[in-house]
């Protein structure tokens, strides 16, 4: 069973991040191709892998899977002995809503900050609505670690799928230097430590393509 994952560029898309992530940390095997963003042909190249036009996608054999929840759930299903989700049921419902939240909330912070592995940190004012995010997103980080996550370093215990939704919010957060808890603080470093996001980032490093928009100071 060859599993291809087909991703945008690892500098700026937050939705790429998330499957690959999770399936790199948890030593699940896969191709990947990348689809560079803002090019003239670019979704029309996504088109002819994802009927949405957009990354990321996978593709097992005749099956397409698009949207990044959807492939982290798929994945579960292909390899159940992995944790992917927390194994108790009242954790693993907790960590699927927050990785539904994150699907589909916390715009204003989405929108100000754009994620970008290769940014230098620096500070940008927050609007209400990011403000209103960040702070949104550290109740629901400090909720999960008190009633699950007291075991490890991530929301619940161990790294999972949760965590890999947040991975762009974590690199947000970071380069631009948004004020956290000290907890929090913790959090972002855990998950910036492992070897996968490393690997990532330095594969993001590498990229040559520049987009201004997220590039903005």
């Amino acid at each position: 069973m060859i599993l291809t994952l087909v991703i945008a560029n690892k500098n700026y898309s937050s939705w790429s991040f998330r499957p690959w992530i999770l399936m790199r940390h948890f030593g699940l095997p896969f191709e990947e191709a990348v689809i560079p963003m803002a090019q003239e042909n670019t979704h029309a190249e996504m088109l002819r892998f994802s009927p949405s036009g957009k990354c990321p996608s996978l593709h097992v054999g005749e099956i397409v899977v698009w949207d990044s929840l959807a492939i982290i759930e798929y994945v579960a299903e292909l390899y159940p002995q992995t944790a992917i989700w927390p194994r108790p049921r009242a954790a693993r419902a907790r960590a699927r809503s927050l990785a539904a939240e994150m699907h589909s909330g916390f715009g204003g912070l989405r929108q100000l900050l754009p994620m970008n592995m290769r940014r230098a940190v620096a500070r940008r004012e927050l609007t209400p609505e990011a403000s209103a995010d960040v702070a949104r997103l550290e109740q629901a980080f400090a909720q999960a670690r008190r009633e699950f996550g007291q075991a490890g370093a991530f929301l619940f215990g161990d790294f999972s799928a949760a965590d890999a939704m947040f991975a762009p919010v974590v690199n947000r957060l970071h380069v631009y230097d948004v004020a956290v808890t000290a907890a929090t603080r913790a959090y972002m470093e855990a998950m910036m430590a492992l070897p996968a996001w490393q690997e990532w980032r330095a594969q993001a490093e590498a990229e040559t393509w520049i987009i201004g928009k997220y590039e903005a100071a």
